[in-house]
């Protein structure tokens, strides 16, 4: 293997620190980077998070075993205007974001490509569990080898160039494998646990991370109705901004049968709630294309993955253009979310994505007629 100057992403987890290990075992010339994004300015808990001081300590710490040098390199403003801002116009907008997604598609990957440029490293890697395979035409970002830990669900979103010049070092191996490895190196973070909450809401409290930026009195957190999607009023909510569809809880009680949030409508302040069957969607439409390899053909059958921790669905592109692609499930599938991730794939390639506009059953318009504007932060 060629030895290589290579940027390592060390978030202080576990498995960041084994992706340096293998790479400095492989003889290359290793630097440590822990980034410095918005998790402990001005919230609360701050240490426990997976880039915030103790992440940036555990770090420094694995690279002093391995004999690297580490740096930290201060992202809090690209973080602040690319994930955080995006995280509350989109729940402002009545969708749910996916800030890892956004963090690895405009911050933390293709930042950390043009600053290890600057120092001379020629690739940079992360822990992420997902592969690369190198082609004559081109790079294929494939699934990890653990079903698990894969991944490659996080990463539609980064620049195919960018791809060309990463490093996924623990994506063949399984999580307890990397473990075991830690564990003989003698690594500090081998039974670190795994950070579970977004980076900068420690607490878990969204609602209150979006009052503190949008204030209490925005629309998106002001008392409106609930409705079935025939209109009926059944009940009151605090905020729109505080249910996702596929939502159960505070919805209240004394119905016949369990409702569960269908839609938001933010223009009217409406959470709409209906019987689990109501939630099947047979299509799907998402925006904001990014394709790491050739996008599907229409008419082609694929694999849709619409959540991070539901199994991928078959189904068929049925139309596409260059911002927008709508494919119908074999099978209908349940609680299809505006706002998170489409993720396409070719087997255990991850071709590309973008973000769920819409689903249910979507007449046969042209995608692109039904692009949605992007919210702005205001009242």
């Amino acid at each position: 293997m060629k030895r290589e100057t290579v940027l390592v992403a060390m978030s202080g987890g576990v498995d960041s620190s084994v992706a340096a290990a293998l790479l400095v075992e492989q003889g290359h010339a290793v630097i440590g980077v822990t980034m410095k994004t918005f998790c402990y300015s001005g919230t609360p808990a701050p240490s426990r998070t997976c880039c915030g001081l103790e992440g940036i300590a555990d770090a420094r710490r694995v690279a002093d075993r391995l004999g690297i040098p580490h740096y930290v390199f201060d992202m809090e403003s690209a973080f602040t205007r690319d994930v955080v801002t995006d995280f509350v116009e989109e729940y402002a907008a009545g969708r749910t974001p996916n800030p890892c997604v956004r963090c690895n598609s405009n911050t933390k990957i293709p930042d950390l490509l043009r600053r290890g440029l600057a120092f001379g490293a020629e690739t940079i890697a992360t822990g992420h569990y997902a592969r690369i395979r190198r082609e004559r035409d081109g790079v294929r970002l494939l699934r990890g080898r653990d079903p698990a830990k894969d991944q490659s669900y996080f990463l539609w979103g980064v620049p195919a160039p960018v791809a060309e010049r990463l490093r996924f070092p623990v994506g063949e191996l399984t999580k307890p494998e990397v473990r075991d490895l830690a564990r003989k190196l003698g690594l500090s973070t081998a039974e670190k646990p795994e950070s579970q909450e977004i980076c900068f809401v420690p607490d878990g409290d969204y609602a209150g991370f979006l009052a503190g930026r949008l204030g209490v009195d925005h629309a998106a957190l002001r008392p409106g109705r609930i409705v079935r999607s025939d209109g009926t009023d059944v009940g009151a909510h605090d905020g729109f901004a505080r249910y996702t569809v596929g939502q159960r809880r505070r919805l209240g009680g004394g119905f016949a049968e369990p409702l569960y949030v269908l839609e938001i409508r933010p223009s009217t302040r409406e959470v709409v709630v209906g019987a689990q069957a109501e939630l099947a969607a047979d299509a799907v439409e998402v925006g904001e294309l990014n394709w790491m390899s050739a996008p599907p053909a229409e008419g082609e059958a694929v694999h849709l993955q619409y959540r991070y921790r539901t199994p991928a669905a078959p189904a068929r592109v049925e139309a596409l253009d260059r911002e927008a692609i709508r494919l119908r499930f074999d099978a209908p599938q349940r609680a299809v979310t505006p706002g998170q991730s489409g993720v396409v794939y070719r087997g255990d390639e991850m071709v590309g994505g973008g973000r769920i506009r819409r689903s249910g059953r979507l007449a046969g318009e042209p995608v692109s007629s039904a692009s949605p504007q992007k919210s702005r932060i205001g009242g």
